[in-house]
């Protein structure tokens, strides 16, 4: 298996596949979609956006 050193540095070399995620302007919060079925997968609750995952526009 490959490593991306140094381990524990807390970044991602390449995209999360297969998904994307969209700003709630009424919730202000950022969610995370699955690309194959559309559905909504996960809500970031502090108002960040996810990291590695392309953003929709």
């Amino acid at each position: 298996m490959a490593t991306n050193p140094p381990s524990g540095d807390g970044h991602r070399n390449g995209a999360v596949k297969d998904r994307s995620q969209t700003f709630n302007p009424v919730t202000k919060q950022w969610v995370k979609r699955d690309n194959n079925t559309g559905r909504f997968m996960d809500v970031k609750k502090d108002g960040t956006p996810f990291k590695g995952v392309r953003k929709e526009k």
